[in-house]
């Protein structure tokens, strides 16, 4: 089918042209499929992906802005659906005993694990968040945090040694920074 042509079947179909609906449908579902095709899915996939591109064709119809183009949008959208729907069963465990997910293994029940990956993808954020607002506190306290925080931690004698700060002045401005950078948190906490 024509770039040209399926232009004017898509302004047709958006006018309310059942006809060029249907065109478009019978001229494009050879491109939609091979894309299906393509990514080896099962019949039963590949039509629930089929359909679902065509719905959303239908849905995005008036808001394509290339209507020339609307060939490149269904294999683009044909494309990624196959692997949404690919990345769904890579999730699933396909098993014939419907007591293997009820029992507890060797790691705990299969809830457990779901809790234990969200709780470290949680962890994971705050960790990120936390190195993030550290980086936004001023040198002075970077530079004093980092030192503090080697291992074996440093005595305060060599930490004013290194950075010029004098002893005395090391806990409080250790807690100054501190107290900064849980503000910076608490912010960011604030606006997420």
């Amino acid at each position: 089918m024509d770039r040209a042509d399926v232009g004017v079947l898509v302004q047709s179909a958006v006018d309310g042209d059942a006809a060029a609906w249907k065109a478009l449908v019978e001229g494009l579902s050879p491109l939609v499929w091979s894309v299906v095709r393509a990514h080896r899915l099962s019949d039963a996939d590949g039509h629930e992906v089929y359909q679902t591109v065509w719905f959303r064709f239908a849905q995005h119809l008036g808001r394509i802005r290339e209507p020339d183009k609307a060939g490149s949008w269904l294999a683009s959208t044909a494309r990624n659906e196959c692997l949404r729907t690919l990345r769904s069963l890579s999730r699933l465990t396909v098993t014939d005993d419907p007591h293997l997910l009820d029992g507890v293994s060797e790691v705990g029940a299969p809830e457990q694990s779901l809790l234990d990956a969200e709780e470290a993808a949680a962890q994971s954020e705050r960790i990120r968040r936390l190195w993030q607002e550290f980086e936004r506190l001023g040198d002075r306290c970077r530079q004093l945090l980092r030192v503090l925080m080697a291992s074996p931690p440093p005595s305060y004698q060599e930490v004013s040694a290194a950075l010029g700060v004098a002893v005395g002045s090391i806990g409080p401005l250790r807690q100054r920074c501190l107290r900064r950078l849980r503000a910076r948190l608490d912010d960011a906490r604030g606006t997420s």
